[in-house]
């Protein structure tokens, strides 16, 4: 695991050291993996984006870092110099961000690209990820998905990309800050009144909970609740499925009072689909039990 020293002749040949990317707990301490113990302990320097909330976790599996570096969006360039160097010199590094896997929405990116470019070994260490685990859970379907992170600041750069997110046929996640959740419900209750979102808030912690709904009946369960705290992830219904259910509603109420071949070339004036695939629907409506 850690750097070897060779000797060849009389020269001291030093091997490059590795650096490790940590998934961590998003929530209960318990979820870390064993092989990521093992690491942690192993490594000369963990470089954390909170070193506060790292060390709250090393204290709970009992690790002693050599050294606790701090890598966040504002020291970045730095410390990734800083690391690449150590590495360079066979010093095995631990990437951790503050939950879940680095990378997804946290800053580590320049760092791993940095030891690509210089020919350093970067190994995954798998784990807890608050993308997956939400769509482990998640009733909206997802066999194909879109991951935007955190939405914009800014309402106008949210509203638009809201925009842009809500034409894509797969699902969509996308994380979100708790005092910015009410105003982006607001803004997708707005813009696609009748989509679906589920949302994971506090996930793995105690005060877990989600929620499936669209946007207004979701935003008014959460001020009923007064759980627009700790940050929220958001699976929001694809665009296809979207027509996919208003298709099957439309055609389920044409059929009920119409001839399938009636029911059908209304239904594609309607919904602007094929009319030899709505006659199908149709049909199948019509022969279904009651």
């Amino acid at each position: 695991m850690t750097a070897q020293i060779l000797r060849a002749a009389n020269c001291l040949i030093v091997m490059l050291g590795v650096l490790y990317v940590v998934a961590t707990p998003i929530g209960n301490l318990q979820d870390i993996t064993r092989r990521g113990i093992a690491v942690l302990s192993s490594v000369q320097i963990v470089a954390a984006e909170d070193t506060r909330r790292t060390r709250v976790l090393l204290g709970e599996i009992g690790v002693q870092p050599g050294e606790l570096v701090a890598l966040h969006e504002h020291n970045e360039s730095a410390a990734v110099r800083r690391l690449v160097a150590a590495l360079a010199e066979g010093v095995d590094v631990a990437l951790v961000s503050d939950a879940g896997t680095p990378l997804l929405s946290d800053p580590g990116f320049e760092l791993v690209r940095g030891c690509w470019e210089r020919g350093i070994s970067v190994v995954p260490v798998p784990g807890p990820s608050a993308l997956s685990a939400a769509l482990s859970v998640c009733p909206i379907p997802a066999g194909s998905f879109y991951f935007h992170g955190f939405l914009a600041a800014r309402e106008g750069q949210r509203r638009a990309q809201l925009t842009d997110l809500l034409r894509r046929e797969e699902a969509v996640v996308f994380f979100e800050a708790p005092h910015r959740m009410a105003r982006c419900l607001q803004d997708l209750a707005e813009l696609a009144p009748q989509r679906r979102i589920m949302i994971g808030r506090e996930m793995t912690k105690l005060h877990e909970s989600y929620l499936l709904g669209n946007a207004a009946t979701l935003l008014d369960t959460l001020r009923d609740t007064d759980t627009l705290r700790g940050e929220f992830v958001c699976v929001l219904e694809g665009e296809q499925d979207t027509v996919a259910g208003d298709v099957q509603e439309t055609m389920a109420v044409l059929a009920s009072e119409l001839a399938p071949s009636v029911a059908a070339r209304i239904g594609a004036q309607l919904l602007g689909v094929n009319r030899r695939d709505l006659y199908r629907i149709a049909t199948a409506l019509k022969s279904a039990p009651e």
